[in-house]
């Protein structure tokens, strides 16, 4: 197996070397060696960086990603992992839909005037109380 230089990683990876660099920092990935001041990599590493990025496209930490490698280097997903941000990634979606449509009751509303359309002052209160958009952590509201 021939090594892989890290501007080549870096190339077929779709990412800078210093994401690199800052992957190794975080022990997502380890070169095998250097040539000269180049570190060296194991055509394995693509896999891993393909698996890295596939966790941050989920929203996944780098410390959940650096969790699902056992210490041989090889995949260990916790399977409970999965659905927990599945079913996020459901709430995401579900409340992006209702986003969507309301935004599109607005713009087409009838009522002479978005303060006068009940959609929109409910988008309004919503957006007020932080509970409009994408999951997120959000700060405990007062009771």
């Amino acid at each position: 197996m021939t090594e892989l230089d890290i501007a080549e990683v870096a190339h077929r990876a779709g990412v800078p070397a210093s994401t690199l660099r800052y992957y190794e920092e975080k022990g997502l990935i380890s070169p095998v060696g250097r040539r000269g001041l180049r570190r060296q990599y194991d055509p394995g590493v693509l896999e891993r960086l393909a698996l890295i990025a596939l966790g941050r496209t989920a929203g996944f930490s780098l410390d959940e990603i650096a969790g699902m490698f056992a210490p041989d280097g090889q995949p260990r997903i916790d399977r409970q992992l999965l659905v927990a941000r599945a079913d996020e990634l459901d709430r995401t979606i579900h409340e992006l839909g209702v986003l969507r449509d309301s935004l599109r009751h607005a713009a087409a509303c009838p009522a002479p005037s978005h303060a006068e359309c009940s959609t929109f002052r409910r988008l309004l209160r919503a957006a007020a109380a932080g509970t409009v958009g994408p999951a997120r952590k959000r700060a405990p509201q007062p009771p």
